[in-house]
């Protein structure tokens, strides 16, 4: 907002993120007793839903048609098809399987982008591009969520959010071991792109 633009940072993170955010809400609406997970992740919803409008705004014309047909097909078209067909043809426990399934096939996607981010630090041997803190904030999310999945016997939020604490924890070990003292040059540009490239949905 500061600088006008979205320069080149990418839409579909942002995306998928809020179908990723929605799925996760209809999972907590149509199964018992899960009101912190419908709750939570619409919050995180909201939040997308703002980067979005955001991006929607500063795009430059082209990757702004390009973001409004992605944000129309993933983000109003497939979550309102999936809770029609849902809702119609199927009874409470196959709605519980099929969001179940659909929200962990989109937040093991969201992982893709800290799959990258590792790669980026060890070819480089440099953390960078890799903030502490939303690796120590993927791995805190993914334990809490892990344990809450346990004590659930909940595996639909248990995998992907094992997968998020194993990555936060490869995140930690690769930071204490590629760490270098900060020089004098700041790095927050660094820092926005950390944001724009980490998975930090992590939708439970």
């Amino acid at each position: 907002m500061q600088r006008r633009s979205t320069e080149e940072f990418d839409c579909l993170p942002y995306v998928v993120k809020l179908l990723n955010g929605y799925m996760w809400v209809y999972y907590g609406i149509v199964k018992p007793n899960s009101i912190l997970v419908a709750t939570i992740n619409g919050f995180g919803a909201v939040l997308e839903l703002v980067y979005v409008t955001i991006f929607l705004i500063f795009a430059p014309p082209r990757t702004r048609a390009i973001t409004a047909t992605l944000f129309g097909v993933l983000d109003v078209v497939f979550p309102i098809g999936a809770v029609l067909v849902t809702q119609i043809f199927c009874n409470r426990e196959m709605q519980i399987d099929v969001s179940g399934f659909l929200s962990l096939l989109f937040s093991v996607a969201t992982y893709g982008s800290p799959l990258s981010i590792m790669k980026t630090v060890v070819s480089t041997k440099s953390v960078e591009y890799m903030p502490f803190l939303l690796s120590f904030i993927l791995f805190i999310n993914g334990l809490t969520w892990t344990v809450y999945a346990v004590l659930t016997n909940d595996w639909f939020i248990g995998i992907p959010n094992g997968s998020g604490f194993v990555l936060g924890t490869t995140q930690l070990v690769l930071y204490a071991i590629y760490w270098k003292p900060k020089q004098s040059k700041t790095t927050s540009d660094h820092v926005d792109d950390g944001w724009q490239h980490e998975s930090l949905m992590l939708n439970n």
